[in-house]
């Protein structure tokens, strides 16, 4: 952690990671869409020192590292904590050969047995493991190090999760089985390529009776919508439009409700798309399945554009806004340069976590300045952003600016609203930030030219591209065979390059966000060249 010199700094170098606490008291309130408002801003901001205190506690507090046995009782900790749900835990079910092969088309050859046999099927063996971190640190000072060391000489760890993909036995009979797969939260490129793959591995294992829930959780309890039944021939094509095949809407329902509904339905395996909030929402679901007995997997599938979902490499939807968001990105830039004084400012989503910002901004090479949530600044006065923006002009003639829509609302006035799925209705801090410029250019005299792009929507009802779409074909697939595995309560999701499997609670504990002191921090403030707004 850094704190700056100057008294009136709002700047901290530390990544929000789970089991961290952090007290800003920053006196900062205003609202972003008038001239009055904007001016009490500026007025507050002159007259108000903007101390910064932050209280930073170990990610590792909990753990006594004075004892010689620290380690091992770490990784029993963690073996409990990745341990993965199962249908025997509360179930006397006995395990039957899994119809699935990869050699279906083939004849399998006499001699070919045991272990030869697993691997020509393209069995998963229950004990394979992926190492979740492979970066071991020498220093605690090192880039990065700080959310990942353990204890003073950062000790290397090892930390295994659960290895996705077909296995040789599972606990349901498919002729018997009936699947539901249900999109929540809002649009996210993909979801169509993992409802056609879901479908499509179902129908290999042998189900046949597999539908679809309208609209998010609302259909589960909301009159007149009815299942849609699905198959091969239905889902053949849905994966050429973006947007879902099945409807999406935010905010759920009574627990109890929906599972009334499941057992309603007699669903035996519930596949549901969606990000954090969702993903709450799945848990609380398989809670309350397990607490009846019921034989029901509940198995997630993390769906945000955001990239905000904790252990995960990516989400599926990622890859596709940050190659949408670079269009809108060109667009700007291209006004910007042939203005004179041009200004260009695009506003990416990002609610707390600024990883399509920053990786937009860093595959574009065209953006001065990225403002991401992680990273308090400030706008007025020296080291500020517009004093930035008079030296861009001054030495390049234009300016390129990219902001996450959670960046800066400690400068904003909190509304303290909620949308339906929970989440804080955020001040808009693009307007906010093109309003400032506009008024600082006019107050100086020098003519600015500011063109301003959200292209939040655009960006979510695309089509998925390549990398999307595998790996939603992957993470469709491994859904799939972790139901039919007798998995429960986990979703399905690429660590460190390998799919896996991960229990719910552990990925939505917090958000993921981005580490400012990462190398990937690094590269960025590297291809912008900005300096440290305090």
């Amino acid at each position: 952690m850094a704190l700056a010199s100057n008294p009136k700094a709002l700047r901290f170098i530390a990544p929000k990671q789970p089991g961290r606490n952090f007290s800003m008291n920053i006196s900062v309130s205003c609202l972003p869409h008038s001239k009055s408002n904007l001016r009490e801003y500026e007025k507050r901001e002159k007259e108000a020192s903007l101390p910064v205190e932050v209280k930073l506690s170990s990610p590792r507090k909990d753990i006594d590292f004075s004892d010689p046995n620290w380690k091992a009782k770490f990784q029993d900790d963690w073996d409990k904590r990745f341990r993965l749900p199962h249908i025997t835990d509360i179930l006397d079910i006995k395990p039957k050969p899994s119809p699935f092969s990869l050699k279906k088309s083939r004849t399998v050859p006499e001699d070919l047995n045991g272990d030869a046999l697993d691997t020509w099927n393209g069995y998963v063996n229950n004990d394979d493991r992926a190492l979740l971190k492979v970066i071991k640190y020498a220093s605690p000072t090192s880039a990065g190090a700080e959310a990942e060391c353990f204890g003073p000489d950062c000790s290397w760890i090892e930390q295994w999760v659960h290895r996705a993909g077909p296995r040789k036995e599972i606990y349901y009979e498919p002729k018997e089985v009936k699947a539901a797969i249900v999109t929540c939260g809002g649009l996210c490129p993909g979801l169509n390529d993992v409802i056609r793959q879901i479908v499509f591995t179902l129908d290999i294992y042998g189900v046949k009776n597999i539908v679809g829930i309208r609209f998010g959780y609302r259909g589960f309890f909301e009159k007149g919508l009815d299942e849609v039944p699905l198959s091969r021939k239905v889902v053949e094509n849905i994966n050429l439009a973006g947007g879902s095949f099945l409807g999406v809407s935010r905010g759920g329902g009574n627990i109890s409700e929906i599972v009334d509904s499941i057992q309603a339905r007699r669903i035996d395996m519930l596949f549901i798309l969606g990000g954090n909030g969702t993903h709450a929402g799945a848990q609380a679901v398989h809670e309350e399945c397990r607490r009846r007995k019921l034989k029901v997997s509940i198995i997630g599938v993390p769906k945000t554009i955001d990239n905000d979902i904790l252990l995960m490499d990516r989400t599926f939807g990622f890859d596709t806004a940050v190659e949408e968001a670079l269009r809108a990105i060109n667009s700007a830039y291209i006004e910007a340069r042939s203005a004179y004084h041009g200004i260009g400012l695009v506003k990416l989503m990002g609610r707390s976590s600024g990883f399509i910002a920053m990786h937009a901004s860093l595959s574009s090479g065209q953006i001065d300045v990225c403002l991401i949530p992680e990273v308090p600044f400030k706008v007025d006065g020296p080291n500020g952003l517009l004093e930035h923006l008079e030296r861009l002009i001054q030495d390049k003639g234009f300016a390129m600016i990219c902001i996450a829509e959670g960046a800066g609302q400690e400068l904003l006035q909190k509304s303290n609203a909620t949308d339906a799925s929970g989440n804080p209705v955020l001040s808009d801090s693009g307007v906010f930030i093109q309003q400032k410029i506009k008024r600082h250019f006019k107050e100086i005299g020098v003519p600015a030219d500011l063109k301003y792009i959200d292209p939040t929507y655009m960006v979510r009802a695309c089509r998925a591209n390549a990398s999307d779409a595998i790996l939603c074909t992957v993470l469709g697939q491994n859904a799939v065979h972790g139901a039919f595995a007798g998995f429960s309560g986990i979703t399905s999701g690429v660590c460190n390059t390998h799919y896996v499997y991960l229990p719910i609670p552990e990925v939505i504990s917090a958000p993921r966000t981005v580490d400012p002191n990462s190398r990937m921090w690094h590269r960025t403030l590297t291809s912008t060249g900005q300096p440290d707004f305090i």
